[in-house]
């Protein structure tokens, strides 16, 4: 089973999934963050019983404190809580766009695109740091 993250956004929720063997992450897609019935519907149609967990990025601040975008997301959960069976757990995320758009220069993506893909490769930065993190420990 795999592994899908989402990195939750004001426009966009970026869109990564594992392979089988839950070792490597790969961007997907992105989907529109509002209204919140797109990703829900998206998740429904598209990974209804192919996934183990999903994990959403929570935003912190810096000094490890949440903000008002983390309580979007706190409520993002819920909502998907209450219309997904698949158990969803939330993952710190923060500089993962930073990271993503570092790593997209580095790759000599052009600006346009890296619009297009910053989010969905944000998800992929969260999904490896939490299956790397579960593999050191192992």
């Amino acid at each position: 089973m795999r592994i899908l993250a989402l990195d939750h956004g004001t426009v966009r929720i970026g869109v990564a999934v594992s392979d089988e063997m839950q070792m490597i992450a790969q961007p997907v897609d992105y989907v529109a963050a509002e209204p919140p019935e797109k990703i829900v519907s998206y998740l429904q149609n598209e990974w209804e019983g192919k996934l183990e967990l999903i994990l959403v990025g929570m935003p912190r601040n810096m000094d490890g404190s949440y903000g008002p975008a983390a309580e979007k997301v706190k409520v993002f959960i819920e909502k998907l809580k209450q219309q997904i069976s698949t158990p969803i757990k939330t993952w710190d995320e923060r500089l993962t766009s930073a990271q993503a758009n570092r790593v997209m220069i580095e790759a000599d993506v052009r600006r346009d695109k890296r619009k297009q893909k910053v989010d969905s490769m944000s998800a992929a930065i969260l999904l490896q740091s939490y299956i790397d993190g579960f593999s050191d420990t192992s």
